[in-house]
């Protein structure tokens, strides 16, 4: 951070800022387009791309930029770009096309169109920070290889908590401690809430009812915690994971207390997991040890306790102020606040919120039909699950009770998705017993 602002500050002061396109123009692409726009010297949102024109316009007047211009195509948005002109489009691909943008913030939550989106942009040497833990979850090791071939940064973005919790996680192995646990504070888990019954809060506070009802049923923290798996090399306890409830305001410097020691301190890949009413939620936190008797001396020094577990903890994540921060690490210093290590280590898997029939089509993440909850990769694969990633069209083979985990068995896939590509070339690069693809060389080419 104290790098990346003078960093900027002298982008600023030489006329030369970091220029970004953002595709969305939700409850969280405003606040991103605010900070930037108002706050963050040396880079400009350059274009958005929403489904929308007028909402990504709005968003634009509200951070202060009255003055856009809808484009149709690349030659105009490039036009625009050359005179420091700001646009708008409803077609995403043309950001990702354009040259003179550096960085791509991708930010609706939505997997095929992102994963369409994203490669796009690989394809033409752009960076990509995702707001959209749902795409990374699901394809996030593939296009990270793609990403590296074009050598270009692929990240999750700081403040949400998944990129808070790498931060903190490299601190804690800067401190030559082992984390051994990555933890997420929650206040509610209940995996039957629906966009009905979250409705009012998502009145309330200008958000989509659906993407609130991701948070409530446990769909967005097991997206979360994969990722930060799928980043750090860890498990699952057990399907859904651990999940602690503790009560109200109790602090979160006891969470050494509400997992199985012998999970954490037997030499295995560390986990990740989440606790219900730990206090200052909704912060992160991370479980680390260490054998050198004169550091855990100090550490108890320092108030963190006796061991032989440490508890390291961010008290907020700050979703859209820090989202600029990983545009800059990006193009200025080749650095991701998160990304995939390799293969998928964690998967977030379908199961059903209610009981399900024949003939139906699957709905997206937090709706109406189903919740998504973490499972280990080797066990997803063994047992054919099916990832929610790629649950929405699918159409359902027969009956299904309710929590059922859902199979590909249980479900007919739409036809032609580029998730589905991806999936199966994510298998065979990251299988030991399958020949990569030849295709693999380059992103699909989107039309």
């Amino acid at each position: 951070m104290l790098i990346i602002d003078k960093a900027l500050e002298k982008r600023q002061r030489d006329g030369n800022p970091i220029r970004v396109g953002m595709v969305g123009a939700g409850f969280m692409a405003r606040g991103v387009a605010r900070q930037i726009c108002r706050y963050v010297p040396g880079m400009e949102l350059v274009a958005i791309a929403n489904r929308t024109p007028d909402r990504a316009r709005a968003i634009y007047a509200e951070a202060g930029v009255p003055d856009v211009r809808e484009v149709a195509s690349v030659a105009q948005l490039e036009a625009c770009i050359a005179l420091g002109q700001p646009a708008i489009t409803d077609d995403a691909l043309l950001l990702s096309r354009a040259a003179g943008i550096d960085a791509i913030i991708e930010v609706t939550g939505a997997v095929e169109h992102g994963a369409q989106v994203v490669l796009e942009a690989i394809r033409h040497g752009k960076h990509i920070i995702l707001l959209n833990a749902e795409l990374d979850g699901t394809v996030g090791p593939i296009l990270k290889v793609y990403a590296d071939r074009a050598g270009v940064i692929y990240s999750v973005s700081d403040g949400d908590q998944p990129g808070v919790t790498l931060n903190l996680a490299r601190f804690v192995k800067g401190l030559g401690v082992t984390p051994v646990l990555c933890g997420n504070i929650k206040g509610l888990h209940d995996p039957y809430r629906n966009p009905t019954t979250q409705e009012g809060f998502a009145r309330q506070w200008g958000q989509n009812p659906s993407m609130v009802t991701s948070f409530a049923d446990g769909s967005k923290i097991s997206f979360e915690q994969a990722v930060i798996a799928n980043a750090l090399d860890m498990r699952v306890a057990r399907r859904g994971m651990l999940g602690p409830t503790v009560e109200p305001g109790t602090p979160i410097n006891k969470a050494a207390e509400w997992y199985p020691q012998e999970l954490l301190l037997g030499g295995g890949p560390g986990l990740v997991d989440y606790v219900v009413g730990a206090e200052p939620g909704p912060g992160v936190f991370v479980l680390g040890t260490i054998d050198d008797a004169v550091q855990q001396h100090y550490l108890k020094l320092y108030k963190l306790g006796p061991g032989p577990l440490y508890c390291f903890y961010t008290p907020y994540h700050l979703c859209h102020f820090e989202t600029p921060t990983t545009v800059a690490r990006a193009v200025l210093f080749q650095d991701a606040a998160l990304a995939p290590a390799g293969p998928m280590r964690v998967e977030v898997v379908t199961a059903a919120k209610v009981a399900l029939f024949a003939g139906q089509t699957l709905d997206g993440i937090g709706h109406y039909h189903t919740y998504g909850l973490a499972e280990n990769a080797d066990v997803t694969e063994r047992d054919n699950l099916l990832p929610i990633g790629v649950a929405e069209g699918c159409v359902l083979r027969h009956d299904v009770q309710r929590d059922q985990v859902l199979t590909y068995d249980d479900v007919l896939l739409p036809e032609g998705r580029l998730i589905d590509q991806l999936r199966a070339e994510q298998a065979a690069h990251f299988s030991a017993h399958v020949p990569q693809p030849a295709g693999l060389a380059a992103p699909p080419v989107m039309q």
